[in-house]
C-alpha cells in the first residue's frame, strides 16, 4: 500500500514569541519540522504533503532545502485540524494509498511506532496513535471499547468519567485516504473551540461501521514543543538519546553530558570524542578518528585515523584522509587534506588542497579571498610548509617544495623548489639601548608636564 504523509506546520507557536514559524525552531541544527519528516521517511512515502500557514515562505523554502520532492499548500485560515488535513485533499486527488498524519512540532516520534501504526492498518480502517499519560491534564482522551477505539473526546468536551482516563490522544492517524477524506467533509464544529476537529474522524469512522482501533507508544514520543522551555527540554531530551545510541554501537565518549550532536552526525565505531566537542550539521567520523577538546564540526568528513584538535574548527567542505592531524586552533574550510598531511597549529587552510604526507607550520594561512572572489591554493605531496608562511591565491606549490619561514607565496613553487618570500634581515648595533632611552625620556617627560 502506498503511503503519502501530510504533516501539520500551519501554527504560528505564539507562546514561542518568536517571528520564526514553531515548526522551523531548531533542535540538534535541524527545525523540529526537519524530524518529523525524518520519521515520517521511515515509511518510504510515495508523497509528502506539508500544511503551512504562519511563515508560509520561510516554511516552503524549508521543506524544499529538506526534501525537494515534498509538496507544501497553504492553510489561510485555522479552523482545527480536520480543516488542515482538508487542505492536502485537492494535492493528493486520485491518490490511492494511505495517509498518515503527523505534526511538524512533535520532533520525537520513531520510525519503529509508525511502522507499528501502518502494520495495524491491515487490520483496521482507521488508526490512531495513543499513549499513556503519567499526567493527563488537557490532553484529549481515547475511549476504547475492548481493541475497539469508540472515540476521542477533547477535554473542553469531557465528561469527569472521560476526564479521569489517561489513554491520550496523539493526535496521528493512519487511515485510507478516499475514507479519511469522506469522514472529514462530516465533521462538524459544534464544540467549545468552534473547530473542525480531526479526532471526530473516529466517531464518523464508528458510526460507518469502520473498524477503528488505537497503537500505543511512549509518552516521550508525542512531546509537543510550544514554548522556549519546552523546545530547551527538546533539545536536551533528543542529545541524551542521541549520545546513549552512539555510546551503545561503540563510539568511545569520556565526558557525554558535554558533546552536542546534530540531527544527522554519524560517527564510527570506535571513533573517540573527548569533552566539549559540538557537531553541526552534515558531519562524518569514521571509524577510529579522534575529536579531541572544545572542537567544532560541520559540513565535513573525517577519515579513519585522522585526529582533530584541541581547540580545531572543520567548517563546510573539510575533507580530511586517513591519519590526518589538524592541530590546536587550526581551522580548515572547503578543502582536502590527503593521507597523512598535517596541520597542527594556528593555521587557517581555506580553499585548497594539500597533499599525501605533507606538513603546514604554526601560523600559515592560504589567502584565499580578494574581497570578491574566493581562489584556489593547491599544495603537492610532501611539501613542506615553513611557519607563518602566507600562501597567496591562487597558487600552486609542487610535490616535494618547500617554502622558507615568515614567506609571503605569490608566485608558483616548482616540484622540488625552495621558496624564500621575505625581506633581507638588517642589524643596526646599539639602536634598541638608544631607542629605549628616548622613549623612556619622553615618557618621563610627559608625566612632569
Amino acid at each position: 500500500m502506498d503511503i503519502a504523509l501530510v504533516i501539520l506546520a500551519a501554527g504560528k507557536g505564539t507562546r514561542m514569541n518568536s517571528e520564526l514559524p514553531k515548526v522551523l525552531h531548531p533542535i540538534a541544527h535541524a527545525p523540529m519540522l526537519a524530524h518529523a519528516m525524518s520519521a515520517g521517511a521511515a515509511l518510504d512515502p510515495v508523497r509528502t504533503v506539508v500544511v503551512a500557514g504562519h511563515g508560509a515562505d520561510e516554511v516552503r523554502a524549508a521543506v524544499a532545502r529538506i526534501d525537494e520532492r515534498a509538496e507544501v499548500v497553504l492553510q489561510d485560515e485555522q479552523h482545527g485540524t480536520a480543516h488542515a488535513v482538508d487542505m492536502a485533499r485537492a494535492t493528493l486527488e486520485g491518490f490511492e494509498g494511505d495517509i498518515v498524519v503527523l505534526f511538524g512540532d512533535t520532533p520525537f516520534l520513531r520510525p519503529e511506532t509508525l511502522e507499528r501504526m501502518a502494520a495495524a492498518r491491515q487490520g483496521s480502517d482507521l488508526v490512531v496513535l495513543g499513549f499513556e499519560a503519567a499526567d493527563p491534564g488537557r490532553y484529549g482522551r481515547l475511549v476504547m471499547d475492548g481493541d475497539r477505539l469508540a472515540r476521542i473526546v477533547e477535554f473542553k468536551d469531557a465528561t469527569e468519567a472521560e476526564r479521569a482516563l489517561t489513554f491520550c490522544n496523539s493526535g496521528l492517524m493512519a487511515c485510507d485516504a478516499a475514507t479519511l477524506f469522506s469522514l472529514i467533509a462530516e465533521v462538524g464544529n459544534a464544540n467549545a473551540s468552534g473547530e473542525y476537529y480531526l479526532t471526530d474522524v473516529v466517531a464518523l469512522a464508528n458510526a460507518r461501521g469502520l473498524s477503528v482501533t488505537a497503537v500505543t507508544c511512549d509518552e516521550a514520543e508525542t512531546l509537543g514543543i510550544n514554548t522556549r522551555a519546552e523546545l530547551a527540554a527538546a533539545e536536551a531530551a533528543f542529545q541524551a538519546r542521541a549520545r546513549a545510541e552512539l555510546l551503545e554501537t561503540g563510539v568511545t565518549m569520556m565526558a557525554p553530558e558535554t558533546v552536542y550532536l546534530a540531527l544527522d552526525t554519524v560517527i564510527g565505531r570506535d571513533a573517540v570524542i573527548e569533552p566539549n566537542v559540538v557537531f553541526g550539521p552534515e558531519v562524518t567520523v569514521e571509524s577510529g578518528a579522534r575529536i579531541r577538546a572544545f572542537s567544532h564540526l560541520e559540513g565535513c568528513h573525517v577519515s579513519r585515523g585522522a585526529t582533530v584538535g584541541p581547540f580545531a574548527r572543520l567548517r563546510p567542505g573539510a575533507e580530511l584522509a586517513e591519519d590526518v592531524h589538524i592541530g590546536n586552533f587550526v581551522e580548515i574550510k572547503n578543502a582536502t587534506i590527503a593521507e597523512g598531511a598535517k596541520v597542527n597549529h594556528l593555521s587557517y587552510i581555506g580553499d585548497a588542497s594539500v597533499g599525501e604526507k605533507s606538513n603546514i607550520g604554526a601560523g600559515t594561512i592560504t589567502c584565499n579571498y580578494d574581497g570578491v572572489f574566493k581562489h584556489r591554493t593547491e599544495i603537492g605531496a610532501n611539501a613542506f610548509i615553513g611557519s607563518d608562511t602566507l600562501l597567496v591565491a591562487p597558487v600552486r606549490v609542487g610535490h616535494n617544495a618547500m617554502t622558507a619561514t615568515g614567506t609571503v607565496v605569490t608566485k608558483d613553487i616548482p616540484d622540488g623548489a625552495m621558496a624564500i618570500g621575505r625581506t633581507e634581515q638588517v642589524n643596526k648595533p646599539g639602536f634598541a639601548v638608544k631607542m629605549f632611552e628616548m622613549l623612556k625620556a619622553r615618557k618621563a617627560k610627559q608625566q612632569k608636564g
